[in-house]
């Protein structure tokens, strides 16, 4: 489930043309931290997964829904 979030965080932020430091502005979470979640180091809380489904304009759900192919 790390790395699903982990791929899917990082693929939603290149979409939406952010570094991880504008993603870290605006969640409020630390650039290093993002930077462990999208390499899949970290285990996220539901209000971390709603804080960046905030930040990056999506729904938690888009955070976590693997990937077809993925599991």
């Amino acid at each position: 489930m790390r790395r699903i979030v982990g791929d899917n965080f990082g693929r939603l932020r290149r979409e939406k043309g952010l570094t991880q430091e504008q993603v870290a502005d605006l969640s409020g979470l630390s650039q290093q931290y993002l930077s462990d979640l999208e390499r899949g180091k970290r285990n996220p809380t539901v209000v971390t997964l709603f804080e960046l489904a905030q930040a990056l304009g999506v729904t938690p759900t888009d955070l976590i829904k693997p990937a077809v192919g993925q599991s």
